[in-house]
């Protein structure tokens, strides 16, 4: 993965809160495909300049996105932003007690994105989702985590510019976690019906799929 970025001065910010608002996430992949200017990116998310130009300084100063360039405009120049994904490595909870509302504020982001991108899904072409609950090995469970990070840069180096002849609008989450063990007296014995389990995963790119670990590609 490509190295983060030194931190900005108000890196006060530069916690997963700054990921939790689905316009920053919105722009976090444009960004990736390319730099825009403020009002490029308002142009192709159909947002206001304004509104756009906000969320774009809080990205900036959490080291997020950096100057890319410029664009001449009426009257002087706008700097141009692009997206590192390297730069989410220093992204962290501000401290173990905030954390669990923290990753639920982000989950929250990701669940609105996820419905967005739901609604313009091409039904026409094949997709997979994989969702699962599951007790793992710990070398599993590293390998696991090791491959999705190679699927993950793959498809942050390979992004295009939205609109490139021939290529495919993709949609991808993935999150992947442990899980605090269960409470006493709240499972069940291993290896017996209806364990519940306790590595989690989650993988939307779409398609029809099935609980339990199993992926399934659309028809």
């Amino acid at each position: 993965m490509p190295g983060s970025p030194q931190p900005h001065p108000s890196s006060d910010v530069a916690d997963l809160r700054v990921l939790a608002h689905p316009l920053r996430l919105r722009l976090l992949s444009l960004l990736t495909g390319g730099a825009y200017s403020a009002a490029e990116a308002a142009r192709v998310l159909g947002q206001s300049q304004a509104n756009v130009s906000y969320h774009l300084r809080r990205l900036h100063a959490a080291g997020l996105v950096e100057a890319a360039g410029e664009v001449a405009v009426r009257g002087g120049t706008a700097k141009r932003y692009r997206h590192d994904p390297g730069s989410g490595e220093r992204i962290e909870p501000r401290s173990a007690e905030a954390a669990a509302g923290e990753y639920a504020a982000l989950a929250v982001a990701l669940g609105d994105e996820l419905r967005r991108r739901t609604a313009q899904r091409d039904t026409s072409v094949p997709g997979h989702m994989t969702d699962a609950e599951v007790w793992l090995a710990p070398e599993v469970w590293t390998r696991v985590r090791e491959r999705a990070a190679e699927l993950g840069e793959e498809l942050h180096t390979h992004a295009l510019a939205p609109g490139t002849e021939g290529a495919v609008r993709v949609s991808a989450t993935l999150m992947l976690f442990a899980m605090r063990p269960q409470p006493e007296g709240t499972g069940h014995a291993a290896g017996t019906a209806g364990t519940e389990d306790t590595a989690g995963t989650e993988d939307a790119g779409g398609g029809k799929g099935s609980k339990g670990g199993k992926g399934a590609e659309s028809p």
